[in-house]
């Protein structure tokens, strides 16, 4: 396994055209704003790992590679730790993020879901928030647990439903009526909330070779300050990627309409909302 591998080839065309477009692009100019927002949920993931073991860790979905640098960190110098991405603008930054902060960490940009790594190669896979967007998730879990030395364990945050997160879904409701092409959202595909569904998640691990799952909600308050707001929703999720193709006058509406509609969520100089997630946890099961 090279150490910066690319495989352009084995990147699933729809999500590598979205997260190699203006949505990687958005992540890296806001990394840190996002780092910062999701502190609390990368803990999670990086307390899987015992600090100072020789492991080798492999970060699913590590975007711009904020939690690769904190297992990396944990780890140690006698560690290594690995973060996988369909997302060339976000590897870069990860990257250029381990080379600033001197730790043991390598970028691999491809999909996860093909046989990327050698089989038998990570002592533990994690991911925060970077599980959700496979297309065939069962062979995404398979290709993981290929990856995985007998006895590994797997550990993963993801969203749980739409109606228990109703700050990730401010902006479109709000946006609605001047953004009607806005998408629907819909259970059990790739997404933000695409494994919402715990059952489903537990058959999804059984059938891709992980025993054992535990599933535990965490709910985890996330702070960001409110000078951020606006700059986040015209940024991200689907409200931000349908505001990339609009004028400047309905630009300007849809951010006068959206912003009052966030007000529940404002606390003076900090907007505060509750993550609900799943904590994910298994096993490399015996073939």
């Amino acid at each position: 396994m090279g150490s910066d591998r690319r495989v352009d080839d084995a990147v699933d065309g729809g999500q590598a055209a979205r997260w190699n477009g203006p949505a990687g692009n958005a992540w890296v100019e806001s990394q840190d704003l996002v780092d910062a927002l999701f502190a609390p949920l990368e803990r999670l993931v990086v307390d899987a790992v015992p600090a100072g073991w020789g492991g080798r860790v492999l970060d699913v979905g590590c975007g711009t590679g904020g939690t690769t640098v904190a297992l990396a960190r944990r780890l140690g110098p006698g560690g290594r730790c690995v973060g996988v991405d369909v997302s060339e603008p976000m590897v870069v930054a990860a990257r250029a993020r381990a080379e600033r902060e001197g730790v043991r960490a390598s970028f691999v940009r491809a999909d996860a879901s093909d046989p990327v790594f050698e089989p038998g190669s990570f002592d533990a896979v994690v991911s925060r928030f970077g599980v959700m967007f496979f297309a065939d998730p069962v062979r995404a879990f398979a290709q993981l647990r290929r990856a995985a030395k007998e006895g590994a364990v797997l550990r993963f945050v993801v969203w749980r439903g739409i109606e228990e997160n109703p700050f990730m879904t401010t902006a479109e409701r709000a946006a609605a009526p001047l953004l009607p092409d806005l998408p629907e959202r819909v259970p059990d595909v790739p997404g933000q909330f695409g494994l919402a569904d715990a059952g489903r998640v537990r058959r999804l691990l059984g059938a891709g070779g992980w025993a054992g799952v535990e599933v535990r909600p965490v709910d985890a308050v996330c702070v960001m300050p409110e000078a951020e707001l606006v700059p986040y929703f015209s940024r991200f999720g689907p409200v931000g990627i349908a505001l990339r193709g609009t004028d400047p006058a309905t630009r300007a509406r849809v951010i006068e309409t959206v912003r009052p509609a966030f007000s529940p969520f404002v606390r003076g100089s900090e907007v505060r909302f509750t993550a609900a997630c799943w904590q994910i946890e298994a096993r490399a099961s015996g073939r």
